[in-house]
């Protein structure tokens, strides 16, 4: 018995997930790996879409946002692609998406690799890679909506500052000034180091006692220590540092600036500012959203400013509570699953093809077999890449359509969700091709295109293009009735215009049963009735048709055959029932 091959996948590692056999491959990303009571291993993944998935008003979008990005980028441009790399490309994009899901780990079936889209780099990096893929937009599957994503990297012109050049000697500065950064301290001042901690110990003594006379923030730290604790924060020690030097490093003036007539300075920062209910709600955000402070604030904090959500969190960091969190995860993590092994995948694809045998045959396509297969898939090209032998064939698209792809394109399409080859209609999008001399046939295959449908190869012995079930509404009398006799009510052209608007078909028939009660009443023109089949039997018996004398001549030898006389025939129009008109068919000249 032959050893097992396993292959690890850990978090963090971009996958495979197989949810069909016919679809192509689910791109996820692992965040966890749990096992489940029943002992199984559940894989909890964040969800990536391809274009396929969404909808075409999104996909313009994203085209849209391509060209934005080609044209500020200095890296290879749509216009040098071939048709084939064009194709091929949209295949390597994704979309991320904020969805999680919980996947069985049994349906991995490899690994990928997903990166965000590098701007400096050519996009035909992405196709030399196998089982390579970029995304550069966020796609909400609840919203319906593409965002820039905002984790890029910010590489490229636009990110770049603009130096400006030396200024020369005498020559004056025409820049706005209070756009420019303002200088709060000066290294060679007057005052030596030990004197500069003396007067930042007198700012936090002066910041405690400023916090005992402030009522709510005696409520907030009730003890001496949580007061002390808070005036040493750094919004203390920069207030006393821009105090000295707007006032030129002079000590007993910065010092009466710091206890005014009204009182001593309190200076609060962020963690103060906050209430414990704010607390809460941004931690609990940022276990949701981590640090897309955006959202955060869009979500939990629209009061706040962004500003002010940054601040927060970057003081949050230097907390006991951060560090308490932190061993928290720490130890969930060591609870988890870090590695999960999953033996490779062998079994047969239901899609696969066989022959009559069992045995899938090593040219199953060939040209020149004398053998017939039964199975109508046999015998066709590829979809993809038009081979006409394979080791193997698999099944590809609706079942009435009948086609088929290799094992090379097969694979293509589960991995990347698309052909290898720009089928008729991508053909058409990518490069306009010469008008169709048919109409019609330039409208089948227009339609055929809209709907999504694969295009048939020119090697298929049947068209694709296949017409539908033609069918009619049958109308009751009753309705037939109703709209000659309710044509005030019902109103035909209004309700065709607005074809998803209920009819009052109880009103119609009030008024058709008052408007026939009426009718009733009036004598109706109607029309002759046929009369029945045993009244025309005895008028013929009575009136026989009178049959055309007819002279016929004895045929012989001598004499040639002489032509079959009619009477003299009505100058009226032959009809098709053998050139003669109805009269001659029936015999009725004589009557």
């Amino acid at each position: 018995m032959s050893a097992q091959k396993y292959r690890g996948h850990w978090p963090r590692n971009y996958v495979y997930f197989e949810n069909s056999s016919s679809n192509p491959y689910l791109i996820r990303r692992i965040e966890e790996l749990n096992k489940t009571a029943s002992g199984n291993v559940e894989a909890k993944v964040v969800c990536f879409y391809r274009r396929r998935d969404i909808s075409n008003t999104l996909i313009m979008l994203a085209d849209k946002h391509a060209k934005e990005i080609e044209e500020e980028s200095e890296t290879t441009v749509e216009a040098d692609l071939t048709d084939k790399q064009k194709h091929q490309l949209k295949h390597r994009e994704l979309f991320l998406s904020r969805q999680y899901e919980s996947l069985p780990a049994t349906h991995i079936r490899g690994k990928c690799s997903v990166a965000l889209l590098n701007e400096t780099e050519s996009v035909l990096s992405y196709l030399d890679k196998e089982d390579t893929f970029f995304y550069s937009l966020v796609y909400d599957p609840s919203l319906k909506t593409l965002l820039a994503d905002k984790g890029e990297i910010r590489v490229g012109p636009r990110y770049q500052a603009d130096i400006p050049e030396m200024l020369l000697e005498g020559e004056s500065d025409e820049r706005e000034q209070s756009k420019l950064e303002v200088k709060v301290w000066d290294p060679n001042s007057p005052l030596t180091d030990r004197q500069i901690d003396q007067f930042l110990v007198v700012a936090r003594a002066v910041g405690t006692f400023a916090r005992a006379l402030d009522c709510s923030s005696s409520v907030r730290q009730p003890s001496l220590h949580m007061s002390a604790a808070a005036a040493s924060r750094d919004i203390t020690l920069f207030h006393a540092m821009d105090t000295l030097y707007r006032h030129s490093y002079d000590l007993s003036s910065a010092i009466s600036v710091l206890v005014p007539l009204g009182g001593p300075v309190l200076c609060r920062d962020e963690m103060e500012e906050w209430s414990a209910s704010e607390a809460s709600l941004f931690e609990e955000a940022l276990e949701k959203y981590g640090k897309d402070f955006n959202d955060i604030r869009q979500d939990f904090l629209p009061w706040k400013s962004l500003t002010s959500i940054i601040e927060y969190y970057y003081m949050w960091k230097t907390t006991d509570r951060y560090v308490q969190q932190k061993r928290l995860k720490a130890a969930e993590a060591e609870s988890k699953l870090k590695q999960v092994y999953i033996p490779t995948y062998s079994k047969p694809n239901p899609n696969q093809i066989s022959t009559s045998n069992g045995k899938p045959g090593a040219v199953n396509g060939a040209v020149g077999t004398t053998f017939q297969p039964q199975n109508p898939l046999l015998g066709r090209a590829c979809e993809s890449c038009y081979a006409t032998q394979s080791h193997q064939w698999y099944s590809w698209g609706p079942p009435n359509m009948q086609c088929r792809l290799c094992a090379i394109c097969w694979l293509y399409w589960k991995k990347y969700g698309g052909l290898k080859m720009p089928t008729q209609s991508e053909e058409e999008k990518l490069s306009p091709s010469p008008t169709t001399e048919d109409p019609r046939v330039r409208s089948h295959v227009s339609r055929q295109a809209m709907q999504g449908m694969p295009v048939r190869n020119t090697g298929s012995p049947k068209s694709a293009v296949k017409t539908r079930q033609a069918f009619f509404l049958h109308t009751t009398y009753f309705t037939k009735f109703a709209r000659q006799v309710c044509k005030n009510t019902l109103r035909l052209r209004q309700a065709a215009r607005r074809p998803f608007v209920a009819i009052n078909y109880a009103a119609i028939r009030a008024e058709y049963a008052d408007r026939h009660a009426e009718l009733s009443g009036s004598p109706l023109k109607s029309k002759s009735t046929r009369k029945p089949l045993a009244c025309i039997i005895g008028y013929l018996e009575i009136h026989p048709a009178k049959k055309p004398n007819v002279i016929r001549s004895t045929p012989s030898l001598q004499t040639p055959t002489t032509k079959r006389m009619l009477t003299t025939p009505n100058h009226t129009s032959l009809s098709i029932l053998g050139k003669r008109n109805y009269s001659h068919h029936n015999g009725l000249d004589g009557m």
